[in-house]
């Protein structure tokens, strides 16, 4: 058999990222996003752009995204092959290291070509070192579902001061069931977990007064709702409770608020996500009329 040829793509060489037969079911396809105008913008670059060669041919790929600003790989989010242990050493091979994301319909499950594509690249990914963190849920608001109601409950107010948002996070870090705060706090403690938050936030291009904290009546803090933006979509950015007001059904007046905020702003869909295993904050979306539209495997 011809020896495996690893290697970055060089300037120009879309087409041959491209070459490989992609039948959509899962990963970046889902997304509608387009390989070409993303490199163009900065978002795929070709270092960090790899392909795996036989014979000329492309047998894997894998592609690293960040914002067109940013100096290092952000994430992993398009990885397939059409041969499995190619795939496995072009992961080890190629010296980048970040989250791999991979995205599938809300019920992969249950069609066996969808589970059988996603099952291949979580074996390959986990060959190659990665381990599986958590499967989160993606929402997306249209205003045809119509704007949820505002409970009422709660006083929004902006807050500029970056050290209070700081210990908001803090506090509301204790007992998350969010799987990346947890991992963070457990590999590194609460203070990066809240840093690291904080910096994520600021590294969206939303205006930073988007941002509220929430107060009862009684003028007691009890969480914060951060609407914001990504590369592509207005986004619930972050919506957390203090531990001593969690059970509450508060999530649902955050969600609500800034789903209200960004209408204001002029959103006409809203993205947002959260853990599967984060029940209280997935039945706040879905009371909100926020509909799964994808699930996303996070591996590390």
């Amino acid at each position: 058999m011809t020896d495996l040829v690893v290697r970055p793509l060089e300037a120009g060489e879309e087409a041959l990222f491209l070459s490989l037969p992609d039948r959509g079911l899962v990963g970046r396809a889902l997304l509608g996003n387009d390989f070409a105008e993303m490199a163009a913008k900065g978002e795929y670059r070709p270092e960090w752009t790899w392909v795996a060669l036989r014979d000329d041919v492309v047998v894997a790929r894998a592609a690293w995204w960040a914002g067109p600003g940013d100096e290092t790989p952000i994430a992993l989010d398009w990885f397939d092959f059409t041969d499995f242990d190619a795939g496995v050493h072009l992961l080890k091979t190629a010296p980048l290291r970040a989250e791999y994301s991979l995205t599938t319909p809300p019920a992969w499950r249950d069609d066996p070509d969808v589970a059988h594509e996603v099952g291949i690249r979580v074996e390959a990914a986990e060959k190659a070192g990665y381990r599986k963190l958590v499967e989160r849920y993606r929402f997306r608001w249209t205003p045809e579902i119509g704007l949820p109601e505002r409970p009422g409950r709660l006083d929004f107010r902006p807050e500029p001061d970056d050290d209070v948002i700081l210990d908001v996070f803090r506090r509301v870090h204790v007992g998350s069931l969010d799987a990346h705060v947890r991992k963070t706090v457990e590999e590194q403690g609460l203070e990066a977990a809240a840093r690291e938050d904080l910096d994520i936030m600021r590294w969206m291009p939303a205006p930073r007064d988007w941002w509220r904290l929430a107060y009862r009546g009684d003028g007691e803090l009890v969480g914060l709702t951060l609407p914001s933006r990504n590369a592509y979509d207005p986004v619930v950015g972050y919506i957390a409770v203090l531990p001593e007001h969690r059970g509450h059904g508060y999530a649902y007046d955050l969600v609500a608020e800034a789903t209200h905020e960004l209408v204001t702003h002029g959103a006409d869909r809203i993205v947002a996500g959260t853990d599967v295993g984060n029940v209280p904050m997935a039945k706040a979306f879905a009371k909100a009329g926020y509909p799964v539209v994808q699930h996303r495997i996070d591996l590390v």
